[in-house]
């Protein structure tokens, strides 16, 4: 029964805010722009950045901490996975569409619209690839692999079943499964519903716009919700062919044909510059790490920029770090604290440097030292479509374009179906869900993503989840205060243990 009512509530929740955003869309928009851009900008914008910190903090700390040997599971498990199918898997969950979406846009807009200084200058656009940088670097992987962390730690050490809540049974005891425990767990089910209905309906609004532009498909809304049903179908039957198949060898096929994507822009485009770029920004990154995370300016009247970039991409990364971190944490079994922060928040940085400073370099070599202002206006008038611009400034582009549609549907394919693998995990309260649950849920982020397309309501959606993170970042918190307990307790059992039998070997030596 306690499982139906997380379940039943969850529903509930997302069918409320489906149903305002189906009648009314602008009301909502009115309301999470508001609640983002004013309230939380203005009062609690110093939180999410110290926030955001701290789980990188709390990362690094576990990883090179005596903690760092313990191994997530029995002490003799060994990993499910080999290093780089689990980075495949984790990478695709995490990131998904978004290296593509912002990997040309994202340092064009800033470099327009710089946090301080003037925009369209060399200087800001040094400033773009580090803040860009800085919002896709270890702070975001951060958020995601320190809920990730402690799932894996409670699931796999502690044998318990797969929900938020009983993360917290070391410091609430109890009440973590009472009331608590379930407005916690009905709020991480809303989180990650919403969070991937959005990411659908955007990502089908850019594949679509992507074939009317290459193709001359219009990219209608009947055609959106023909593409939408269709991914459906895909990631549905992804899902339901488990872990170990679907989502690992789509993970697989996928990084690869990223990859040769990126190492194509990257030998047939500007490599010198890219290479300088890499250089320059990560020199930067690092330099400039403490100051941009604790970049606030007190004394200005508003944190309108901040809000559109820092504080919004901190709270999305919370609240979509809840189905990263519980998907990560499932593929993470017998890994050690320590092998666990190194794949989940240091590798996936530097790729992410890699792929940022090829994709978002390259486009800023065009814009800037080419003088490509065709290339600009296309990005600043429509995202959705500037990518296939970009591409078709390289030789061989049907071919590479191609690739990225087929690279486009696999990432959304495996995002979704790992959210719908999360999902059942969550409802069922196991670590392998039935085909039936992974149905249902499949049915329900697709029904959401339909009725916000017709409705125009996902950015809103998409700001609300940001702003969910403003709750849930607290639950996180409690979370790393609650690990580090367990751990305590752990270690100083073991320590407990070890001198007993050392007592025992010498009381027999004596003998």
């Amino acid at each position: 029964m306690a499982k139906n009512i997380v379940v039943i509530g969850a529903l509930i929740l997302t069918f409320l805010f489906v149903l305002f955003g189906v009648i009314m869309p602008d009301t909502l928009g009115q309301i999470s722009e508001y609640l983002l851009y004013t309230f939380i900008s203005d009062n609690f914008g110093w939180y999410y950045m110290l926030s955001a910190l701290t789980f990188v903090i709390v990362c690094l700390f576990a990883a090179l901490s005596k903690y760092g040997n313990i191994r997530l599971g029995k002490d003799d498990a060994k990993p499910e996975f080999n290093l780089f199918t689990w980075v495949a898997m984790l990478y695709s969950a995490g990131l998904a569409i978004s290296l593509f979406f912002w990997g040309v846009a994202e340092p064009v807009f800033i470099y327009m619209d710089p946090p301080f200084g003037d925009g369209g200058t060399k200087e800001s656009a040094e400033l773009a690839m580090r803040w860009t940088f800085f919002h896709w670097g270890f702070h975001s992987w951060g958020s995601y692999a320190v809920i990730g962390l402690i799932m894996a730690y409670f699931q796999y050490r502690k044998n318990t079943p797969p929900l938020v809540s009983h993360t917290l049974e070391p410091l609430l005891g109890d009440k973590a499964h009472g009331g608590i425990g379930k407005v916690v767990n009905v709020i991480a089910i809303f989180a990650v519903i919403s969070g991937i209905s959005t990411s659908l309906g955007l990502g089908v609004k850019q594949i679509g716009a992507g074939f009317d532009y290459v193709y001359g498909i219009n990219n209608t809304v009947p055609n959106q919700i023909i593409l939408i049903l269709v991914l459906t179908a895909m990631f549905i039957a992804s899902a339901y062919s488990g872990i170990q198949r679907g989502i690992k060898w789509l993970s697989n096929i996928n990084i690869v044909l990223a990859l040769t994507i990126m190492f194509f822009i990257f030998f047939t485009g500007p490599t010198r510059n890219i290479l300088e770029v890499l250089t320059k920004s990560v020199g930067g990154y690092l330099q400039n790490f403490i100051s941009m995370s604790f970049h606030l300016e007190p004394f200005v009247n508003n944190y309108s920029w901040q809000a559109s970039w820092d504080f919004f991409y901190w709270g999305w990364a919370i609240s979509f770090g809840v189905f990263v971190g519980i998907f990560i944490a499932r593929i993470s079994k017998g890994r050690t604290i320590r092998e666990f922060i190194f794949g989940a928040m240091i590798i996936p940085t530097l790729a992410t440097f890699l792929w940022y400073s090829t994709i978002g370099g390259s486009a800023l070599y065009n814009i800037v030292n080419l003088g490509n202002t065709e290339l600009l206006n296309r990005i600043m008038e429509n995202m959705d479509t500037a990518l296939f611009y970009f591409l078709q400034l390289y030789p061989f582009s049907p071919v590479i374009i191609v690739m990225t549609f087929i690279s486009l549907i696999i990432f959304f394919v495996t995002s979704a179906d790992s959210t719908v693998y999360v999902l059942g995990m969550y409802s069922e309260e196991t670590m392998e869900p039935s085909n039936k649950s992974k149905i249902i849920w499949g049915l329900v982020i697709a029904g959401v993503a339909i009725a916000l397309s017709l409705s125009g309501g996902l950015t809103p959606l998409q700001t609300v989840s940001a702003v969910a993170g403003l709750p849930f970042s607290i639950v996180v918190l409690l979370m790393c205060w609650s690990f580090f307990k367990s751990l305590r307790e752990e270690t100083a059992q073991a320590e407990v243990q070890n001198k007993s039998e050392e007592t025992t070997i010498d009381t027999r030596n004596i003998s």
